[in-house]
């Protein structure tokens, strides 16, 4: 089966480096695309010097933007699974394999790293993990599913949802909507333990400030999302 890691990367000329080595040295059978969504640092020269596969987007898309082109990426040649790496270092790709192979034994069209089904690794910040809990409740109120890890960026999907999110994603925070799609849709969405480390460079997208903003939006863009799929199925 053809896998794919899709980086996407804004302002982590720190980490990269390290994140594409990572991959490259144990997630052995998987290829790997840094997408750089018009970083003001040193990202691009950086990937350039050290030959790492590269989409280099012309503006800056914002996560949701970079993302989607990797799964375009993955779509347009022919990838059986495709998998989001943060550029900022958190995700081990010591993991990766081993939710391929669930994935597929399992026939899943998702599977999640989830940082606290184990309680090991780093945990995220206070007032991340309240976010998440008010999500994890969302979520479990408009699917019927309990999602313990709705913000994590480490998500492998199959060809199904290569297709979908090619064509169709979030364009600004957008893993708790993107997940929820996935559920409303009936498809099949698993999570396992994985371990993950403190960011290595870099600076988060939502600070302190921006967390009360983050949770409203993210809120209105799920429900739109459930009202469109009530839509859909009239």
């Amino acid at each position: 089966m053809k896998k794919l890691v899709i980086i996407p990367a804004y302002n982590e000329m720190e980490s990269i480096v390290n994140t594409v080595c990572d991959v490259k040295e144990r997630a052995l059978g998987f290829d790997y695309v840094v997408v750089n969504d018009c970083s003001t640092d040193s990202t691009k020269e950086i990937c350039l010097e050290n030959e790492i596969n590269l989409i280099d987007l012309p503006v800056n898309l914002g996560i949701g933007g970079a993302v989607q082109t990797g799964y375009r990426y993955a779509f347009d040649n022919d990838y059986d699974i495709a998998v989001q790496v943060d550029g900022d270092g958190q995700h081990d790709a010591a993991f990766l394999n081993l939710m391929a192979d669930e994935l597929e034994r399992e026939n899943l069209h998702m599977i999640i790293g989830s940082r606290f089904i184990s309680g090991e690794g780093f945990q995220s910040s206070g007032v991340r993990r309240i976010g998440i809990r008010y999500f994890n409740y969302l979520i479990k109120i408009l699917t019927g599913k309990m999602v313990t890890d709705p913000t994590s960026g480490l998500r492998m999907v199959n060809s199904q949802v290569i297709e979908l999110y090619a064509n169709n994603y979030p364009k600004d925070y957008p893993e708790p909507e993107s997940v929820v799609a996935i559920l409303r849709k009936g498809m099949n969405v698993k999570e396992v333990p994985v371990l993950m480390r403190e960011r290595t460079g870099g600076v988060s997208s939502i600070s302190m400030k921006r967390s009360v903003y983050y949770m409203i939006k993210v809120t209105l863009a799920i429900l739109m999302e459930c009202l469109r799929d009530r839509r859909d199925k009239k």
